[in-house]
């Protein structure tokens, strides 16, 4: 009889699990994503200061499957971005560009790791968690990834074209440490810095013109430092055909666009609302960049601090998701499911309506109970015996019942689940545990295809064990 249990168990979670698959296929799957934006597109422009407010429309190409393109107004290249970050420079020269350097040969070995897999390996990257939340755009995050490229991945949806957005790159470039023994990519969290140095690595096919060492240093307040120890030549030489060659930030949203055919299912579309990109021409050896956080939106937490602050403009109140935005943000599809756009246009008294006299009046139209004093009554006090009546003792007990079962159930199918996750690890040759490898699908794992213009190269996450994560979004092939 048990053994019937756990069977009927193991079925009903598999086809539970296929139900949510397909449930959720919508929001983990597409087809295509389309990078046909000229270059000058890429950049951000001043007008996109001077006008906030077309910054809250966000326009997408037709067709199907995942897009990374860029607002539209996104035409001129500005260095200093003035919006989320400001960055300065320091020459070879600078005695505040060697200051910056972190030496992790100085460190004890406990506070720096050598990630075996990436020191060893092409195009591959791998996931690691902070000690502490790092303010990225004003959102703040505790996972990050890291690539052999010389960025690092900052987005929340992770797929094989991670040089696309959403990156902090100091020198994004294709290059291959498993070429040397020599080359690393070790890190270092001290919970208030986060160090990534990727330390005599060559570029793939070029490896005889030399190793570059270079890091980026996360701070907890937000700010990104690129450090430069050897860039053997110039930065314009890399070439950038195989594998984009940048160096800044870049952050982006997934919004989802309503498809014009009713069978077919809302293209998700990711947007890059911001770049910050750095005169790849004053990359040297010896060189350093800081970029500094600029207040945005998010930050806020109240209405009045959203509406009146003096720190940022164009926020928007939106009081159902208690967030302060401008509306271009990662969480921008959560702002227009929620009507934030219509919230964002009202003021602080809209929420918080009527005065306190009307309130105490309407809480003593509506409350029986003890009354205030009057004039009329010479400023003595009027109570009144509040009359007790006794509880329901029947509803009380009907409640309870009820309670109590709908715990024991719960109680008994998490049981009776713990029962079976043990049964199949411990007897993974027996039937029930072999029949859920057969009906498993890609939908439990699903995948999505890129078709780009140009030839985007493809990341793979890989795990502690050395093997690729299930669940990535291929590439085709260039």
């Amino acid at each position: 009889m048990g053994l019937c249990t756990v069977l009927l168990i193991c079925l009903s979670q598999a086809e539970l699990g296929r139900a949510w698959a397909l449930q959720h296929e919508d929001a983990l799957t597409g087809t295509h994503l389309r990078t046909d934006v000229a270059p000058s597109s890429l950049h951000r422009t001043r007008r996109d200061q001077q006008n906030p407010h077309k910054r809250r429309e966000a326009r997408g190409g037709g067709g199907r499957g995942l897009d990374v393109s860029t607002l539209p107004d996104n035409t001129t290249h500005i260095v200093d971005s003035q919006q989320y970050y400001t960055w300065h420079s320091f020459g070879p020269t600078d005695r505040r560009s060697g200051d910056k350097w972190v030496d992790l040969n100085n460190l004890h070995k406990s506070q720096v790791q050598i990630h075996g897999i990436l020191s060893n390996a092409h195009q591959k990257a791998a996931r690691v968690a902070l000690s502490f939340d790092f303010p990225f755009y004003g959102h703040h995050l505790r996972q990050i990834i890291i690539a052999t490229g010389g960025f690092i991945f900052m987005g929340d949806i992770t797929h094989r074209m991670l040089t696309a957005t959403q990156y902090i790159a100091p020198l994004m470039a294709n290059f291959n440490p498993g070429f040397s023994k020599n080359s690393t990519v070790r890190y270092s969290d001290n919970g208030h810095l986060f160090v990534v140095q990727w330390d005599n690595v060559r570029l793939k096919d070029r490896e005889a013109e030399g190793s570059f060492t270079f890091q980026a240093i996360l701070d907890r307040n937000g700010t990104v430092v690129f450090n430069y120890r050897d860039i053997p030549i110039p930065v314009e030489q890399i070439n950038s055909t195989e594998h984009p060659v940048k160096v800044g930030l870049s952050d982006a949203f997934l919004a989802r666009l309503p498809s014009s055919q009713p069978s077919v299912a809302s293209q998700r579309t990711i947007y890059e609302y911001h770049r910050v990109e750095i005169d790849t021409e004053k990359v040297v050896s010896g060189s350093s960049f800081e970029l500094t956080p600029l207040p945005t939106c998010l930050q806020h937490t109240s209405c009045d601090l959203c509406m009146t602050s003096n720190l940022t403009a164009g926020c928007g109140w939106c009081n159902t998701l208690q967030r302060c935005s401008d509306g271009i943000d990662r969480h921008r599809q959560e702002w227009l499911d929620y009507n934030c756009p219509e919230e964002a246009k009202g003021t602080c008294e809209d929420y918080n309506p009527g005065t306190p006299e009307g309130s105490m009046s309407s809480f003593n139209q509506s409350s029986p109970g003890p009354t205030a004093s009057s004039p009329a009554d010479g400023g003595q006090p009027v109570t009144t015996d509040m009359q007790a009546s006794p509880p329901n003792v029947s509803g009380i007990t009907e409640n309870a019942a009820i309670i109590a079962g709908v715990v024991g159930a719960l109680v008994l199918l998490v049981a009776l689940t713990l029962l079976a996750v043990y049964y199949i690890n411990t007897h993974p040759a027996v039937a029930p545990p072999f029949y859920l490898m057969q009906r498993r699908t890609n939908n439990y794992w699903p995948s999505m295809k890129f078709h780009n213009q140009g030839c985007q190269s493809s990341y793979a996450e890989v795990e502690l064990g050395g093997h690729e994560k299930d669940g990535f979004i291929e590439s085709e092939q260039c």
